[in-house]
């Protein structure tokens, strides 16, 4: 399997399809919102820390036993070690690293489809299709339906090209045309009455909000899934990177990225919060607190769109042409993840499992529009706040404290000879074994209790 398993066909493209997997709508919508919610730049602060204590190492586990396993990361995770409990372990895991991604994709490819109504919604006001713009931003059961299959036919094409054709090609696409638009958008915004006091929030920190437990607590749980820790994706990824390649190295390249994207959204969404607020649109409720991170996104930033006149439309254009590309960097390797499952354990043509595994995922998705209130905050909790830490738990323990030793170290020098000598290897392997555990394990109490 590992001789004829296709590869990246460049460390760029790597670097981009595993940026691109982690780059998403939580980097864009979520991060920002929570850096508002909890003093803007202490939370930035305490989320690069936090980022450097938790993310990356765990990042660097789930690519090397990827590239390791040269397979799914079911049949990865079982190649680690074949003792029983081992098996009984990475059956969890496995388990995890499959529905995880799968569900997920499943209520994200419906938020993504709200973001592409949004982009498309001024462009039909522009047009006076006036009607249509109303359907495009109007919460309904046909609009839902719509956009989620457009947006899965997005996916569904770029994925069923392959990982050089499809995955790779699109995502050295995307990530850049991502900056570029972040770039235009915020040089924009920043010359804005306003601008400057989000500026300062973000920037500046409150270092007594430093130390709040919520706020901690928030940005470690932000830190973990900004990497889509215990999702899958970053395991097989690591599986299409070619064994001459540096693993640390590039795990903190992608993190860089990941954690850049994320700074810069702030440097946007904070910065237009204080616009909006100078243009008479209301930011936080009467108590003081943030409004709903929906809100903000769907409510507050068109309406301060709105007040710009026709400017105003080509900025919401081009904002959530920004949140969609976000969107489909991250749901592409969402379905690459169960595609590269079954195309192993049943060797049929990847154009068919693509859409087989896309049109069964729309189907679900469709069943969580129907059943909007009951389903789409359950599938959420299920999938993010319990399936994924404890996948990501177990698959620590797995990969630093199962995993015969000698077979990580001849993993890791393959790409780097000087492994032993380096500073890496005296803090990463009884850090993975001792500190990331614990850290995980504080995000699943905090999300039980």
């Amino acid at each position: 399997m590992g001789e004829v398993r296709e590869q990246f066909k460049s460390r760029f493209g790597f670097v981009m399809s595993a940026a691109g997997a982690a780059v998403g709508l939580g980097n864009i919508w979520g991060f920002p919102t929570r850096a508002a919610e909890n003093g803007g730049a202490a939370f930035l602060l305490a989320y690069i820390v936090l980022i450097a204590l938790l993310a990356y190492p765990m990042l660097v586990v789930e690519i090397t036993i990827g590239r390791f396993g040269r397979s799914n990361p079911w049949d990865s995770l079982r190649m680690l070690d074949r003792r029983r409990v081992s098996l009984w372990l990475s059956s969890i895991a496995g388990l995890g690293t499959i529905l995880v991604p799968t569900l997920v994709m499943t209520f994200y490819c419906i938020v993504a489809g709200w973001f592409l109504c949004y982009m498309l919604a001024p462009i039909a006001n522009m047009l006076q299709l006036t009607s249509l713009a109303e359907w495009l931003t109007d919460f309904s059961t046909s609009r839902n339906l719509t956009a989620a299959a457009v947006f899965y036919i997005l996916t569904i094409a770029i994925v069923q090209s392959g990982v050089r054709d499809g995955v790779e090609k699109w995502s050295q696409r995307l990530m850049p045309a991502l900056f570029i638009l972040f770039a235009a958008l915020i040089a924009y915004l920043l010359t804005l009455p306003g601008a400057s006091q989000g500026l300062a929030m973000y920037l500046i920190p409150d270092m007594d909000k430093l130390w709040d437990s919520e706020l901690l607590i928030s940005a470690m749980g932000q830190a973990f899934f900004s990497l889509t820790i215990g999702g899958g994706s970053m395991m097989v990824y690591g599986s299409y990177l070619a064994k001459k390649e540096h693993i640390p190295k590039m795990a903190m390249q992608v993190t860089a990225i990941d954690t850049s994207v994320a700074f810069i959204a702030g440097l946007l969404i904070l910065p237009a919060m204080f616009v909006a607020m100078n243009h008479g649109v209301q930011i936080y409720g009467e108590n003081g607190e943030l409004l709903s991170s929906d809100t903000l996104v769907f409510a507050v930033l068109p309406s301060l769109f709105e007040t710009m006149g026709s400017i105003g439309s080509i900025l919401a254009v081009a904002f959530f042409l920004l949140m969609t590309l976000a969107a489909l960097t991250s749901s592409i390797s969402m379905l690459e993840v169960p595609v590269a499952l079954l195309q192993e354990k049943t060797k049929q043509k990847r154009s068919l499992i693509t859409w087989g595994l896309g049109l069964l995922a729309l189907l679900i998705s469709t069943l969580i529009i129907f059943n909007f209130q009951q389903l789409f905050g359950l599938v959420i909790a299920v999938s993010t706040e319990y399936m994924q830490p404890l996948t990501a738990l177990v698959t620590c323990i797995l990969g630093a404290w199962l995993w015969n030793r000698q077979q990580v170290i001849a993993e890791l020098k393959q790409g780097y000879p000087e492994l032993m000598t380096g500073v890496f290897w005296k803090i990463w392997p009884w850090y993975v074994r001792v500190v990331c555990p614990l850290l995980i394990i504080l995000v699943i109490i905090n999300t039980l209790f």
